[in-house]
């Protein structure tokens, strides 16, 4: 599936817009999502005054606005935008209130489509308080979502030199540069939002879109898990999460995901392809019919929905639905290659390989560079008896789709699953029996010791990898293993500085559980481990748990992240437990540090209290 971006949506009233957060990133470039609810300074007629309809004409701008605002959260756009007009009718408004009201009347208008008398306000706003920031931070959404992303990337620069602690303006920021590929510029950005508000989940399901598209889906996973620990119904993080879990095998539990996704947006179409598509990872072929059929349901004009079903049904030897499916697809796609890459799968699979090559031919005329093509290609030169040709196409198709099982199975099949003929020795970077290989721009740790594990090496900064340390864990934690790396150089607060990771590895299971931060110049992570869990004090104050496979049980759990308030502890309990640090330096004490540093939690409980109105709204 081609990765999109939700982009952000537009908030009405004055609070609303000024803690407006950025939707959620997702996993295409043509869709939006609320990042969250429109809201209201004012109180209602009703609750000011118990005014009625009739008294509603003599009413004042500030419940005129009220009102709007709560039409709009309503979804009634017209009559939103109607009741905004009537509060600009006012000519004793101020500038700065006027300003207010048309930046919220624009809001209005985006989310009604009047995309260019949205953009009249905006400017007619600013032109009447030119140090108003929400209104450039949501001009700059209205740009992006025409994309203008250069431009809207001037407003949000303008909101944030106008309230340096803006978060959302920081988020919609690095939304905008991801949209131009900026990945370092935009994971920065998201950062700095995620610093300014760190229970927010949008700007960490951002940030791991953008680690997912940089490759590194170990990071995007801990984003995904934070976002979702924050607001348990954010179904577009773990609908990103899946995305990053089927990108390193975890099939199983990017279903569960999925799943989570669907209780909470049922009516989301894309989520049931993606998910059918899991489930043909698994073999499971009539499950996933389920899934594309109901995505059909939802969206029936869905090419992709047809393309899957299509597929699925050739694979369940349902030939005719599937080119019903098919020629259903190209109907409302003419020039969708993967259609006709997978009818010519189901031509080759009904021994129709003239008729099939000709699809082919199109399919590769239209899109060569799709993975699903790809694939295809490569089962049509096992058709043809060409095993060299097809090798190389299903490692063309891993490329562009990582992880994708389909294409890993071919390869299997053919007897050429793992291509370390491609792969370079990093020299001087390993340590005891590990060493380092890197492949197009990605590095990987493995040893003779443990053939079956693969360690991936993501970098934080600029950098090559160097093997730090490697410890076997004893009972209880027998089969687990941690190996520590450093991880490049980032530009911190006070100038560059030196990061490493370490990544914890089911040796039994030949699983990277997770691959952690664990340093940063004088930040240092803590990890405790006990009973059948794994708490890490992360570096940015974000504490992370894994469960763990206890090897006296020999009963293994899903490697889940989960806040510590999930756990089956008290979220309270402190850590007791004993301390680990893969370099023997208890994790959390810093350079100079005479305690351990505070949770997060317990920061926010100690930080003072917000000294104006001002204040409140910018952090």
């Amino acid at each position: 599936m081609r990765l999109r971006l939700l982009s952000s949506v537009l908030f009405s009233g004055l609070v609303a817009s000024l803690l407006a957060a950025p939707a959620g990133l997702g996993a295409r470039v043509d869709a939006a999502e609320a990042g969250g609810e429109a809201g209201t300074a004012a109180q209602t007629p009703q609750a000011a005054g118990g005014a009625s309809d009739a008294s509603n004409a003599a009413a004042s701008p500030t419940q005129k606005t009220s009102q709007a605002a709560q039409e709009l959260a309503r979804g009634n756009t017209a009559k939103a935008v109607a009741t905004y007009t009537e509060a600009l009718s006012d000519t004793g408004l101020a500038n700065d209130r006027r300003a207010a009201i048309l930046n919220d009347r624009a809001v209005a208008l985006a989310k009604s489509g009047e995309a260019k008398l949205a953009l009249d306000d905006y400017n007619a706003a600013l032109k009447l308080f030119a140090e108003y920031p929400p209104a450039y931070n949501n001009r700059g959404n209205l740009l992006v979502s025409l994309g203008q992303y250069d431009e809207a990337i001037k407003d949000y620069d303008r909101a944030i030199l106008l309230a340096p602690s803006y978060a959302a303006a920081f988020s919609n920021r690095a939304n905008a540069r991801l949209r131009l590929g900026q990945r370092t510029q935009a994971i920065a950005d998201f950062t700095r939002a995620i610093e300014l508000s760190p229970q927010s989940a949008p700007p960490l399901s951002g940030r791991g879109l953008a680690h997912l598209a940089a490759g590194k889906p170990h990071a995007a996973i801990r984003d995904f898990s934070r976002a979702v620990n924050s607001d348990a119904r954010f179904a577009t993080a773990y609908r990103n999460r899946a995305q990053a879990r089927l990108a390193i095998g975890q099939g199983e539990e990017a279903i569960e995901d999925l799943s989570r996704a669907a209780a909470f947006d049922g009516t989301n179409a894309e989520l049931y392809i993606v998910r059918g598509y899991a489930y043909l990872d698994a073999a499971n072929v009539m499950s996933a019919i389920n899934d594309f059929t109901r995505a059909i349901e939802l969206a029936p004009s869905s090419v992709e929905a047809y393309e899957a079903r299509g597929l699925a049904n050739g694979m369940a030897e349902a030939y005719d639905a599937g080119f019903a499916d098919l020629n259903r697809a190209i109907e409302l796609d003419p020039r969708s290659a993967v259609a006709f890459a997978y009818r010519a799968y189901l031509y080759k699979q009904t021994q129709q390989l003239d008729v099939a090559q000709k699809d082919m031919n199109a399919a590769l005329k239209l899109g060569s560079a799709r993975a699903e093509v790809q694939w295809v290609l490569g089962e049509m030169e096992v058709a043809r008896g060409r095993p060299d040709a097809a090798i190389a196409a299903q490692r063309n198709a891993l490329v562009l789709k990582p992880g994708w099982k389909m294409a890993e199975d071919a390869l299997k099949r053919l007897g050429a699953s793992d291509d370390t003929a491609a792969e370079e020795i990093v020299a001087d970077a390993g340590t005891g029996n590990w060493r380092v290989v890197s492949r197009k721009a990605a590095f990987f740790a493995v040893s003779d010791e443990f053939p079956s594990v693969r360690i991936p090496l993501e970098m934080m900064g600029e950098g090559t990898p160097k093997l730090l340390e490697w410890e076997l864990k004893k009972e209880p934690y027998k089969g687990y293993g941690v190996l520590r790396f450093s991880a490049g150089r980032v530009i911190g607060t006070s100038g560059p500085e030196e990061t490493e990771q370490s990544a914890i590895v089911d040796i039994d299971n030949a699983k990277v559980v997770a691959v952690q931060p664990s340093r940063q110049g004088a930040r240092v992570a803590k990890w405790t481990w006990e009973d059948d869990r794994v708490q890490i004090a992360s570096i940015d104050g974000v504490t992370d748990e894994f469960p763990l496979r206890m090897s006296a049980r020999g009963v293994a759990e899903p490697a889940i992240p989960t806040s510590p308030g999930t756990s089956r502890r008290a979220a309270s309990k402190s850590y007791s437990g004993s301390a680990w640090s893969p370099w023997g330096q208890p994790f959390g004490m810093g350079e100079g540090d005479q305690k351990p540093r505070r949770s997060a939690s317990s920061q926010r409980r100690h930080q003072p209290k917000p000294k104006s109105i001002f204040d409140l709204l910018f952090n």
